[in-house]
């Protein structure tokens, strides 16, 4: 096993009626910004809970976070940091508005030009110099709740980049799995996927000796495949909401992927195919995930052979068959769980989708992808047009 350091100063607080707690978690002697979304935090009555619970405190709104949260919105939410002299944030949405929250934290006392966060990937790790910041989860995809990492869309340039650094961890998160009754089912859908990429990213890569790290792994992976179509169709069912919500916070709260490789050329991708054609991330993944396995077959085989008997149960043939099935039933469940599986079946304008994601990489200086560093751009262009 690699050797690794686990941090997460997270305090999560997971059930139903937790939002009550918000009064002993949020700090009563500074000025709170409170963050969301598009307002559908208004229709499903999570909006009165939260200003129930902080009656008395003085709070702050910042609303219009989007689902891909823009660099030039945030920095608005940065102005209105510094004017209001805002002590605390509180985050209340969907992995979008948390990420969005997390890179409000780092910018606004930030020494410099603020997207250098963005595009010089500059880690924050002074917790002096961020703004503290809680969450309530109302869509549960990403692990933003409980992780330190974020995404952010530069609209000006088209460009979806990662940031974070240790000192982007929520000081909370209220985790109520009740809340998605009043979720679309294509978020839900979205939800189911983005996790299971996730635990992906972390687990094919090649075999190694974290043999708990895989089983870990494995345990999300089928517990996903298990409740993923059924949460879809009912999503009051308490069991599988919670068991969804808990399954996306430990797909993605830095537990698995510790002493062990990971390749996270997918989501990489995914990105860019986000900021060009405003495809959904999940959405994404389903499309680029499935071909990359394909493309870089080789290296991967054996791990995908593992997953195909532990997750899927394919136990007959070579090595070759059995990695080659996983696929195929990986593909099935995206499909299973409403993804289109193909760029044209989103975008007509894919045509030189490839070239342009690679000459991008380029450009950034991303030569070496993969937990074997032997995903080039050349390769990249290769896995986006067999995504056509």
């Amino acid at each position: 096993m690699l050797n690794f350091q686990l941090y997460n100063p997270t305090n999560l607080i997971f059930g139903k009626g937790q939002i009550e707690k918000l009064s002993t978690l949020v700090p009563k002697d500074t000025k709170i910004l409170l963050a969301y979304g598009g307002g559908s935090i208004f229709k499903n009555g999570i909006y009165d809970q939260v200003k129930t619970a902080l009656k008395g405190f003085e709070i702050v709104e910042f609303g219009g976070i989007e689902a891909n949260p823009h660099f030039e919105t945030l920095m608005k939410a940065v102005a209105i940091i510094k004017e209001e002299k805002i002590g605390f944030i509180l985050a209340v949405g969907g992995g979008s508005v948390i990420d969005g929250v997390k890179f409000i934290s780092a910018a606004s006392n930030y020494d410099g030009d603020a997207v250098e966060i963005l595009q010089k990937r500059i880690l924050t790790t002074d917790t002096s110099k961020v703004i503290p910041f809680g969450t309530v989860l109302t869509l549960p995809a990403t692990a933003s709740e409980m992780n330190s990492g974020g995404v952010v869309t530069i609209e000006a340039t088209q460009e979806k980049l990662t940031f974070g650094g240790s000192a982007l961890f929520p000081q909370f998160s209220i985790c109520d799995p009740t809340v998605i009754t009043s979720l679309p089912k294509r978020q839900i859908e979205n939800g189911v996927v983005d996790a299971f990429t996730h635990v992906l990213e972390q687990y094919l890569t090649y075999p190694h000796d974290g043999y708990l790290q895989d089983r870990i792994a494995e345990s999300v992976l089928q517990t996903l495949v298990q409740i993923g179509p059924k949460v879809v169709k009912d999503q009051s069912d308490y069991a599988l909401a919670s068991n969804f919500m808990w399954s996306c916070t430990m797909a993605l709260n830095g537990l698995i992927q510790k002493g062990v490789p990971s390749d996270w050329a997918t989501h990489m991708i995914g990105h860019e195919l986000t900021a060009l054609y405003g495809i959904d991330h999940a959405r994404t993944l389903a499309i680029v995930g499935p071909n990359l396995y394909r493309v870089l077959f080789e290296t991967k085989k054996e791990k995908l052979a593992q997953f195909g008997e532990r997750v899927f149960n394919i136990t007959e043939g070579t090595v070759e068959e059995r990695a080659t099935k996983a696929i195929d039933k990986m593909v099935e469940f995206y499909h299973i769980m409403g993804m289109e599986t193909k760029l044209s079946e989103y975008t007509k304008d894919y045509e030189k989708t490839g070239e342009f994601i690679a000459n991008r990489f380029t450009e950034r200086g991303w030569l070496a992808l993969g937990e074997k560093q032997n995903i080039s751009p050349e390769i990249v262009k290769e896995i986006v047009e067999m995504s056509f």
